[in-house]
Parts: structure tokens; sequence; C-alpha cells
């Protein structure tokens, strides 16, 4: 990532992190993280961003950031108070575009900036934590997994019902074998089962427009697969850095007002460091 952006992107991050979120809106903030962060033109992405009246308020202010790194010598030695300068402006215009009551147009005008011609109606979610696990989720064997159509039993229409009991239903079983992880009374094959799962309901998340839970399971599935690698030793602090994946997903799914900022921000920073060692 070059300069520019980089300090572009932490520079709404830290806006973010001054203001009580609810999980829709850290959703909200992911999503223009993204299109900030993927964007192979980003002066070209800011231009665009002002000609979408939900957008165009934030965009002028990180056009005149954009403008002051790229026309201006920069003075590192000042560089960390023109941040903190920078991050406080962007407090204000955050918070005016988190105001926007209908959080659907704002997805709207994200995926319009990201030229996604097909959006996503965000619904209000309402489930309950008992849901039981299924037990095809844990059945042995290739033979067993899949049906007469060739599909594996978490593809089953029977099983997938509605995406807040698909989501909500490995939650328990992963919270048990993150307890039993740390004591190494995890076998190699039920880890890389459930890391599949985790990848299986990512992947069904990002299809459904959940971008924040899509990455949480991806940073559960990519911890996984490293720790049955041997790459990654499952510490407490790893643990709970997982645990704090799972909290998020819940949080989302069930789209209460929690601030979860912090446990989103520890899922981000666990995300970076694994990155580091897969490298």
């Amino acid at each position: 990532m070059d300069l520019i952006k980089q300090y572009i992107v932490q520079s709404l991050t830290a806006a973010s992190n001054n203001l009580r979120l609810t999980t829709h809106q850290l959703e909200t903030i992911g999503l223009l993280r993204e299109s900030l962060i993927s964007s192979d033109d980003l002066k070209s992405t800011i231009n665009k961003m002002k000609k979408i009246t939900e957008l165009s308020t934030l965009a002028i202010r990180l056009n005149d950031i954009y403008r002051y790194l790229s026309t201006n010598k920069i003075d590192f030695f000042k560089l960390s108070d023109q941040f903190r300068n920078h991050s406080q402006h962007l407090i204000t215009d955050l918070n005016c575009l988190l105001k926007i009551d209908n959080s659907a147009s704002i997805k709207l005008a994200i995926n319009k900036l990201n030229g996604k011609e097909k959006t996503v109606e965000p619904r209000e979610i309402k489930v309950q934590l008992s849901v039981k696990a299924n037990s095809n989720l844990f059945i042995r064997g290739n033979d067993s997994e899949r049906g007469e159509n060739g599909t594996t039993a978490v593809d089953s229409n029977d099983f997938f019902k509605n995406y807040e009991e698909v989501i909500l239903t490995l939650i328990k079983p992963v919270d048990t074998m993150l307890n039993r992880l740390e004591k190494n009374e995890v076998s190699f094959d039920d880890l890389s089962r459930m890391a599949e799962l985790m990848k299986m309901n990512g992947d069904y998340s990002d299809t459904n427009g959940f971008e924040i839970i899509g990455s949480m399971h991806r940073i559960m599935f990519s911890a996984m697969m490293m720790i049955n690698s041997g790459e990654l030793k499952p510490t407490k602090d790893v643990i709970e850095s997982m645990r704090a994946c799972l909290i998020v997903i819940v949080a989302v799914v069930r789209g209460k007002d929690y601030d979860v900022t912090n446990y989103l921000n520890k899922a981000e920073d666990f995300e970076r460091e694994i990155n580091v060692l897969s490298n």
C-alpha cells in the first residue's frame, strides 16, 4: 500500500475509533476502507465519491488530505501533528455520514462507488443464540459428507434455512473448540474441518453482502489453517484474538447497537499479524 493511501485509510480508522459506533456503522466504515484500499487510482475514487450525494462531504475532506500529501513537501517531523488534525476533522465528516437514518442508502452509495449494479438490502436480524449445532456439521468421511446430488451437508437447503441460523449455528462449537485448542486437545482433522466450515460461511456472508462478517470468518479460517501447519501457536493471546472475531460476528448478525470497536480492532490487528507470518 502506498504512503498516501495508507495515510488516508489510517486517518479514517483513527477518526472512527473516536466515535461510538453501532455494528451497522462499523460495517459502513469497513466498506469505505475496503473501497479505498482496493482502489487502483485513489484520486479518481475520491473524485467519484464527490459525485455521490451521501459521500460527497467526506470525499471533499479526503480530497483535501490527498492534495496536501501529493502536492506539498512533507515535513516528517510534523507529520504526526498533521495526521492528528486530519483525523480530528474526519470525525465530524464521518459523524455526518453515519447519521443518515437509512443505512441501505449508504450501502447503495458505496456499491455505486465500487461499480456494483446489484445491491443487498440490509435487514434487521433477529436471532436467538440458543440455536443448536446441526449434527451434519461433524459427519466424518467424504462419502457421508455428500448427498445424492453431490453437495455437502452444510450446502443443503434444509440446513440453510436462513442466513442468521447458518452463521450462528457454528458459534458455540467454535467457541468450545477454542477452549480445547488452548489446551492442545483438538485434532488436526477436527480443526481442518472447522476451518473449512468457517471459510464456507465467510463466502456465504460475502455473497449476501455482509463483508465484515465474511472478513471475520476468513481471519478464523487462516488462523486455524496456520495453527494446523505449525506456523501459528495457539497461545492465550491468539485464542482471545480469534474469540474477538466471534464476538464481532455475533454482534453484527444480531443487529444490536453493541459497541464492538475494540473487538473489531483486535481482530484486524490479528489479521495483520497472521498476514505477516504467512508472507
